[in-house]
């Protein structure tokens, strides 16, 4: 059974999520189709803009992203913290970006001491702080967005996405690092692309043309990986050197024509994650991927979510006690 939203996204228990949004049957995100010959491709840039540009106002950063033809992954970690200590003023700039201003939030703004405003105004301004640290409403604006854009191109109307987006709680550092290597990959095992560095509109081109020019501008914003605890509080506590080994090892371990080149020795890199070498590349061989998993971590935070969410049967629950230790 489909379960709803507010009962995935439980900020309580991480706030690190993979979303995923995908089109409806032939219809074209990005690439080119080949039943009409048309291509499609500047829509990958339509897609990453966007994605900046909703970062700047939604307290929701960005660990890891690609763009596909048909469908689109994300990353995203929900800074609660953030949107908490927002003015009021901050959300109306935030919310302005995104949306139109009602009359009694510009009549607050004008005179807050006014009778009969105030009050409605304030209940607006928080149901905004809310929304803006909403992955659901951040998924919706970019949906709707590259709806009607994609529409409008194609000159017709209708339903442009399958359903809803899909979403998996991470449930600790490990998941998270798990999420956005398969993110990350995805290009190689689609075939689209031999090498993590020819990815493109994927978040490990970013990390890999930041790590060789530090004053590159990243197309979205990235949450920082580090191993020093003083720098961001969100930043995720690994190292951008280490990342890029592992997504480069995990690469030449799932790609066919490639199988043999990976010794039997496992590279210290996943003996810092607490990852089992063998089922971790079997995890990323599966025909689902992690599409399937209902949440993804060790088996001791899944137990608890599960059980806080109230779940009877859970997909996945004897991959993690497999994968993770």
């Amino acid at each position: 059974m489909t379960r709803a939203r507010e009962s995935i996204i439980d900020l309580e228990s991480t706030p690190y999520y993979h979303c995923i949004s995908r089109c409806v049957r032939r219809a074209f995100l990005c690439g080119e189709d080949h039943f009409s010959g048309k291509n499609y491709e500047h829509r990958r840039d339509w897609i990453v803009e966007r994605i900046a540009y909703q970062v700047v106002s939604f307290a929701i950063e960005v660990a890891s992203y690609a763009v596909m033809s048909n469908h689109y992954h994300l990353v995203l970690r929900v800074d609660v913290e953030k949107a908490h200590s927002w003015s009021e003023a901050n959300i109306i700039r935030r919310w302005k970006r995104l949306y139109k201003i009602p009359e009694v939030v510009k009549q607050y703004q004008k005179n807050p001491q006014a009778n009969g405003i105030a009050e409605v105004a304030q209940d607006i301004i928080e149901e905004w702080r809310n929304r803006l640290m909403d992955i659901s409403w951040f998924m919706r604006g970019l949906n709707e967005y590259l709806a009607r854009e994609a529409n409008k191109e194609d000159n017709c109307k209708g339903r442009f996405w399958e359903g809803r987006f899909k979403s998996q709680p991470l449930l600790d550092e490990a998941a998270v690092l798990t999420a956005m290597s398969y993110v990350d990959l995805n290009p190689i095992r689609a075939k689209m692309a031999k090498t993590p560095e020819q990815s493109n509109y994927t978040s490990i081109q970013q990390r890999i043309k930041q790590s060789l020019n530090s004053n590159h501008t990243l197309p979205v914003p990235l949450i920082e990986l580090t191993q020093s605890e003083q720098k961001h509080k969100n930043a995720i506590h690994f190292a951008q050197v280490d990342y890029l080994q592992l997504v480069d090892w995990l690469g030449r371990a799932i790609l066919p024509s490639k199988r043999g080149f990976i010794e039997e020795a496992i590279p210290p890199i996943l003996n810092r994650l607490n990852l089992q070498s063998d089922e971790f590349i079997n995890l990323m061989k599966r025909k689902d991927d992690l599409s399937g998993l209902t949440a993804i971590g060790s088996p001791g935070v899944l137990t608890h979510y599960f059980e806080k969410l109230g779940y009877r049967r859970v997909r996945g629950k004897s991959i993690a006690q497999k994968v993770f230790t």
